[in-house]
């Protein structure tokens, strides 16, 4: 009989996936409030531990580390608020490496229960956390160019990604009955390379949205004019502007790419859903792959209406960081259904590689 969920061993990485995607939003947060460069260095903040600085501090640091002046200027301070998010953000990356050191752990002490895979995946877990941090540390050092800020947000994605692989490969070692663990081989040889190119795309997608939204330190959110409907959908009031400037290329660039990763989606998931209409299986696929649709859909709407609520002066950036939750989330249920496959051809997973 299964365990409640309390006493699932399966409740740890559950609890680091929400820990992770905090730390996404904490990162989001950061970055609409352009708060990425108020702890000038790395691991400390303004040579202390705290985030209690105030501007005379500030100034004094300054001074006596002129070096480490970032992009904003000798004469800019930060509020109190915005050095607390960088702060939190880097908190909240020291207490996860905790629960993951535990994490790999129980895996090594249930190996012979779950697997030497289980375990290897989780120390994959532990070593991406180590690479994260130091990307955390590379982004401060380069003042958050937009590389390092794409680069930082893709590791997280997948180190969120290979949590809920955790998750899902034990709780179905756990004995959960998911009818797409008995999908046939031919079904799943059939969707294999369309899953590839949905996860594929997706994460292509996402990397260049942060790159999009941390070019010229975010400034190009108004190359395409605002509102509706010359700001979005249309751009500089045509479907097709002249592109001017590195603003308007930029954009562009954005939207072309989530148009076609959308109609890489829409086919794939019609294709995925006829087939198991056709064949009498898959259905879980189906399902999955129609979410990953369904948020790509909200996503490009929540996109522009960021633009169209905007005006010349503040644009709504919490409406941004809803953007990047589902753009994370977009990915992460894109790899759901890599997983799924790969349990699929496994039956009911067995870590070691062999069907039990």
């Amino acid at each position: 009989m299964d365990q409640p969920w309390w006493k699932r061993p399966s409740t740890l990485p559950l609890v680091l996936i929400v820990m992770a995607l905090l730390i996404i939003v904490v990162g989001g947060t950061i970055r609409i409030h352009d708060a990425g460069e108020s702890c000038p260095d790395w691991p400390k903040c303004f040579g202390t531990y705290g985030f209690m600085v105030d501007e005379a501090e500030q100034e004094a640091y300054w001074e006596a580390n002129p070096d480490e002046i970032d992009s904003r200027g000798l004469d800019h301070r930060y509020t109190t608020f915005e050095i607390f998010v960088e702060w939190f953000h880097r908190l909240l990356v020291g207490i996860i490496a905790i629960p993951i050191l535990l994490n790999a752990i129980m895996a090594q002490k249930l190996k012979s229960e779950y697997g030497e895979g289980l375990r290897n995946l989780t120390v994959v877990s532990g070593i991406l956390l180590i690479i994260q941090a130091i990307a955390g540390y590379v982004t401060v050092r380069f003042d958050n160019a937009d590389w390092t800020v794409a680069m930082h947000l893709s590791l997280a994605s997948i180190f969120t990604s290979l949590l809920v692989w955790q998750y899902i490969a034990m709780r179905a070692h756990e004995g959960t009955n998911w009818a797409f663990l008995s999908t046939s081989k031919a079904f799943l040889d059939r969707q294999k390379k369309r899953l590839i190119s949905i996860t594929a795309s997706v994460f292509i997608l996402l990397i260049l949205g942060a790159w999009v939204s941390s070019t010229a330190g975010g400034n190009y959110n108004q190359a395409c004019n605002i509102g509706f409907p010359n700001g979005w959908p249309k751009c500089q009031g045509s479907i097709l502007p002249s592109i001017d400037g590195p603003g308007i290329l930029v954009q562009m660039v954005h939207r072309f790419g989530a148009a076609i990763v959308g109609l890489v989606l829409i086919l794939t998931s019609a294709k995925i859903r006829v087939d198991a209409r056709d064949s009498g299986e898959g259905e879980g696929f189906s399902k999955a792959t129609e979410v990953v649709t369904g948020f790509w859909i909200l996503n490009v709407f929540v996109g522009g209406m960021y633009i169209v609520f905007a005006n010349p002066d503040n644009f709504p950036e919490f409406i941004s960081l809803l953007h990047l939750i589902f753009g994370v989330t977009s990915f992460v249920a894109a790899a759901v259904t890599l997983m799924m496959l790969r349990l699929a051809y496994l039956g009911r997973f067995n870590p070691t590689g062999e069907n039990e």
